[in-house]
């Protein structure tokens, strides 16, 4: 028996995948709230919480009119990785604080695509980047620059 509108969600995005021989599918996130009588942003937080990297999963979002949600099993090494990298450089903007840039490196760290002492190193390297920005030595969008070119590297690198 399910518990909540939660477990509800989750199974249907699970069943829909399991029915897809693609591996992704695409959801409305309104659509989906009133099939399953709930809030849009109920969607959102089973999304957020229950379809993440860690989880075998990467979630697009697009917003506006035409929005829609990807849904992909990550179930390939090399796919996994472009998915994961190209994720995290496109989350790199201008108002990323670097509590986030830190968690992608501890992912990256924890999927082993770079080594411990590689993610300390580019922690290390990024939080300077944060300082120089703080010291207005440098612009918010050079730094968020400077740090997906980090990113970018390491992809091209793995």
């Amino acid at each position: 028996m399910l518990n909540n509108k939660a477990d509800i969600v989750e199974n249907y995005i699970r069943d829909r995948l399991a029915e897809q021989a693609q591996g992704w599918i695409e959801l409305s996130r309104t659509e989906l709230a009133d099939k399953i009588s709930c809030a849009p942003s109920q969607i959102s937080y089973v999304l957020n919480t229950r379809f993440t990297h860690e989880k075998g999963f990467i979630v697009e979002s697009r917003r506006g009119m035409g929005g829609y949600i990807r849904v992909t099993i990550i179930n390939n090494a090399e796919l996994e990785k472009n998915l994961i990298y190209t994720d995290m450089i496109t989350r790199i903007e201008d108002t990323t604080p670097f509590e986030v840039v830190r968690l992608m490196i501890r992912i990256l760290v924890k999927k082993k695509f770079i080594t411990e002492r590689e993610g300390e190193i580019v922690a290390q390297t990024v939080l300077n980047f944060y300082r120089s920005e703080n010291e207005k030595q440098m612009s918010a969008a050079e730094r968020a620059k400077l740090t997906r070119s980090i990113f970018a590297t390491l992809a091209n690198l793995n």
